[in-house]
C-alpha cells in the first residue's frame, strides 16, 4: 500500500485514537512525575534540623542559606520539577534574604503553594535521606507526619547509608533524593 505523501500528517492521522502530540489524550488526567536532590554538609554552631525536625543532641546541624534539611528541600525540588517550574534556587535562592534562615517545612508549605497556584495537584511525595545520622527511622512518622501537613499531599521518608563511602558514608553530611507526582486540575473560573 503507498503512502499518502501530499497529505500533511496530523495527530489524526499519525495516531489514529491516540494520543496528540504533547502526549496529551481528551478527558485523560496524566500525570506528572519530577525528581528533587538536595545536599548539605555538616557545620558546627547550628540545630540539625531534617524532615521537618529539630534533633537535639548533635553537635552539627546543616550548613545553608535556610535550615539544611535535605528531606524538606529534596521535596520542594522534586515537586517544582514535576509541575515544570524551576527549582528551589529560582523560588528560594540565596538572593532572597528573607529565606534565610527559613524552615525546610515552611519552604515545602510554600512550594506546594506554588505547584498548586501553577494549576497542579500534588499525589505524592517519597523521599529517602542518605547519611550516617541521624537514625531517621527513630522519628520517621512523626517527620512524614510534619511534611505531610506542610505539603498537604502524603510524604514518605526511607533512609540509606552508602557503608563509609563518600561525604555520607564518612559522615561529613547528607543527602536527600525525591520522587514526587503532580497532576494538572481543571481550574474554576
Amino acid at each position: 500500500m503507498a503512502s499518502d505523501v501530499s497529505s500533511p500528517v496530523t495527530p489524526e492521522r499519525a495516531n489514529p485514537g491516540g494520543p496528540t502530540p504533547g502526549g496529551l489524550i481528551p478527558g485523560v488526567i496524566i500525570p506528572r512525575v519530577g525528581i528533587g536532590t538536595d545536599v548539605h554538609a555538616f557545620a558546627d554552631g547550628v540545630p540539625l534540623w531534617v524532615g521537618g525536625l529539630r534533633w537535639e543532641g548533635y553537635e552539627q546541624g546543616l550548613a545553608g542559606h535556610s535550615d539544611g534539611d535535605v528531606i524538606a528541600h529534596a521535596a520542594c525540588n522534586a515537586i517544582f520539577s514535576a509541575a515544570g517550574i524551576g527549582d528551589l534556587g529560582t523560588h528560594f535562592g540565596t538572593d532572597r534574604p528573607e529565606y534565610a534562615g527559613a524552615a525546610g517545612v515552611k519552604l515545602l508549605g510554600e512550594a506546594a503553594r506554588i505547584v498548586r497556584a501553577a494549576g497542579f495537584e500534588i499525589g505524592n511525595i517519597a523521599v529517602q535521606v542518605i547519611g550516617v545520622r541521624p537514625r531517621i527511622g527513630s522519628r520517621r512518622q512523626e517527620a512524614e507526619e510534619v511534611l505531610s501537613a506542610a505539603a498537604g499531599a502524603p510524604v514518605s521518608i526511607s533512609a540509606a547509608t552508602t557503608d563509609g563511602l563518600g561525604m555520607t558514608g564518612r559522615g561529613e553530611g547528607l543527602v536527600g533524593l525525591a520522587t514526587a507526582l503532580v497532576y494538572p486540575v481543571a481550574r474554576r473560573g
